[in-house]
């Protein structure tokens, strides 16, 4: 994400932040997500740098204002208001605001902890079986069968915040970045950040210990950990913290090395 964009973020969450989130706010953002999905023209008119911010959200208030509720009203309203680099950046800027406001309905509910390690452990699951990776990411399958097979996967074994956004995750372009930036966006409700890291073998609770006081003095926050093993790093660990990798394989100095000598 730009600096500019992540400007633009960080407006929209403070419209959303100084409203009263109620279910209906989350499922209202992502019904105009899938509106502005369809039309074209609507996207083009929202995010018409030419076009006056007073323009764009009378438009907002004459199409959507007696449909949706008043939080959501306003989320869109302000992006409208806003320059996007596209059509696509406001689109997504107006889904992030959707998934924060299903993600506030769990923090009220005293549930975000346990809805943030649910969205982790799916993308494992997901990722780690093949055939199932490869069903949910197939645009030849009907998104509605897809969405049916989450539900058989995940009703009743974990909050329906969590249903609803591996589902929203179906419709991205790749479904594990998806799920990480949910998971993401959840550390930040918190005031934490999240640390993906990749091991060659499992951490020991100590081992967890001493990385995560490591990681807490460098950036400065609270730090949640989200482990993941793959043996091809052969030792050592990968980190990712947001935009910034540590890099701590002994594959990963094989092939600096390797590189170095071709």
């Amino acid at each position: 994400m730009s600096a500019v964009t992540e400007g633009r973020a960080r407006q929209l969450d403070s419209v959303l932040d100084q409203s009263q989130v109620t279910e209906a706010v989350a499922d209202d953002l992502f019904a105009v997500v899938d509106v502005l999905g369809e039309a074209t023209a609507l996207r083009r008119a929202l995010s018409d740098p030419d076009a006056t911010a007073g323009a764009k959200t009378d438009l907002v208030e004459r199409l959507f204002g007696a449909r949706l509720s008043a939080p959501a009203v306003a989320v869109v309203k302000e992006a409208a208001s806003l320059r996007w680099s596209s059509m696509g950046a406001l689109v997504a800027g107006i889904e992030r605001q959707a998934a924060r406001a299903a993600l506030k309905q769990a923090e009220a509910a005293g549930q975000l902890d346990q809805v943030a390690d649910d969205l982790f452990h799916f993308n494992r699951i997901v990722a780690d079986d093949d055939g199932l990776r490869e069903t949910l990411t197939d645009a030849r399958i009907d998104r509605t069968a897809r969405e049916q097979l989450v539900d058989q996967l995940l009703q009743h074994r974990t909050s329906p915040v969590v249903v609803v956004l591996a589902k929203r995750a179906l419709r991205a372009r790749h479904l594990a970045d998806a799920l990480a930036e949910y998971g993401g966006l959840a550390a930040q409700l918190r005031d934490r950040s999240v640390a993906r890291v990749v091991a060659a073998v499992p951490l020991t609770p100590e081992q967890e210990a001493r990385l995560r006081a490591a990681l807490v003095k460098q950036v400065g926050r609270e730090v949640d950990l989200q482990v993941s093993i793959d043996p091809s790093v052969l030792g050592g660990l990968t980190v990712r913290i947001g935009d910034e990798v540590i890099e701590g394989t002994v594959a990963h100095r094989l092939e600096d090395a390797r590189r170095q000598l071709a």
